[in-house]
Formats: structure tokens, C-alpha cells, sequence
């Protein structure tokens, strides 16, 4: 019974969203629905685009105690290093951009079907939809804050990153070998932990946008 009725609330949601999607109503949902759907895209293209750099500068550090033996240049080589990792800070400063823009357009059109759903006459599918909305968002606040957490670690194995070729270059200027790869076998296991975070966080965009909120009808 307890399955059936969420079910049932979570129908009556889609159902409200659908029925908006035909005309322009007070709160003009379909317009904020494009927006999160967009967003949506947006934030799965950046994280796609940070993990490459991140990948990139991970084979660049591996390769560097060898880069730095044979080049004739230390100084050039560390430049090199530097301006990718620094790459890499601006792709995961963008993704938090992405990020914080998903989170805004989200809490628009939560608060503007919550405005549309005061204003229903009928008190049973108001009270429904209220606790349907709820629900959704609710279990899309804890998405979120997951997903802020991982861009947080990732800006975290940056700084170590950076550590980790300041410490080294330190090390050759004073004509000593230092070991890296302690530091990055540990930032290679914590990338796909928290890739695979932000990947639960676009399948449950799209799941929230396409199944709860009848996305696939435009």
C-alpha cells in the first residue's frame, strides 16, 4: 500500500508538470524545466572535460622525474607542468560553476511548482503534490550535496598535486632525487570514486527531469 501511494504521488507530479507543459501557466514551468534540462548538459560536459585534464596531468607528473633527466631546461619543464595543473584548477573552478548553476536552476523550478501547487483549489491534489515535491526535493538536496562534496575533493588532489611538483622542485634545484609516486598512486585511486559521484549526480538530474517531471514530453 505504502509503494502504491508513492507511486501514485509521484504520478500525480509528472502528471502536473505534463499538464503545464501545454501552455504557458502562472509560474511558466516549462521554461524553467529547459533551463535545469540544459544545466544538466552543461554540468556532464564540464565534468567530462575535468576528468580529461585531471587524467592528462596525472600521465604528466608520471613522466616528469624522466622529462627532468633529460631536459636541458629544468625551469622550461616545471613551467610546462605547472600551466597544465593550472588547467586543471580552471576546469574543476568551471565544473563549480556548472555545479552551483545546476543547484540555482533546480531551486528555481522546485519553488515554482511549489508557488503553482498553493495556488490549486482542489485540497487532496494539493496536499499530494506538496508532499510529492517534498519528497523529490528533498532526495535531490542530498544529491547535490554529494556532488559538492567530490568537486571538493577534487580541488583537494589539486592542491596536492601542486605539492607534490613544488617538492620536487625544490628537491632538483638542490640536486636531489625525490620519489613521487607514492603521491600520485594515491590522487589515481581517489579519481574514479569521485567521478563516479558526479556520473550518480547527472543519472539522477536525468531521472529526476525525465521520469519524475515528464521530461521527455516538450
Amino acid at each position: 500500500m505504502k509503494t502504491n501511494k508513492l507511486v501514485s504521488i509521484s504520478t500525480l507530479l509528472c502528471i502536473m508538470v505534463l499538464l503545464v507543459s501545454c501552455y504557458k501557466g502562472p509560474e511558466d514551468l516549462p521554461k524553467f524545466k529547459k533551463k535545469f534540462k540544459a544545466q544538466i548538459a552543461s554540468f556532464e560536459s564540464q565534468k567530462d572535460k575535468t576528468n580529461a585534464k585531471v587524467e592528462d596531468g596525472i600521465k604528466n607528473l608520471g613522466t616528469i622525474q624522466e622529462a627532468l633527466a633529460n631536459a636541458e631546461n629544468t625551469d622550461k619543464e616545471f613551467k610546462r607542468v605547472y600551466a597544465m595543473w593550472n588547467k586543471v584548477d580552471n576546469n574543476i573552478k568551471s565544473l563549480n560553476s556548472d555545479y552551483n548553476k545546476l543547484k540555482g536552476d533546480a531551486d528555481n523550478l522546485f519553488a515554482a511548482m511549489e508557488r503553482q501547487t498553493e495556488g490549486l483549489n482542489d485540497v487532496t491534489m494539493k496536499n499530494e503534490l506538496t508532499q510529492a515535491l517534498a519528497k523529490s526535493k528533498g532526495e535531490y538536496a542530498v544529491t547535490l550535496s554529494k556532488t559538492e562534496k567530490a568537486i571538493g575533493k577534487l580541488g583537494a588532489l589539486h592542491a596536492e598535486a601542486i605539492d607534490i611538483v613544488k617538492g620536487l622542485e625544490v628537491a632538483i634545484s638542490l640536486g636531489q632525487i625525490k620519489e613521487i609516486t607514492g603521491g600520485l598512486e594515491s590522487i589515481q585511486q581517489r579519481i574514479p570514486a569521485i567521478m563516479d559521484e558526479l556520473n550518480k549526480t547527472i543519472a539522477e538530474s536525468k531521472d529526476l527531469y525525465e521520469k519524475r517531471m515528464g521530461g521527455g514530453v516538450s
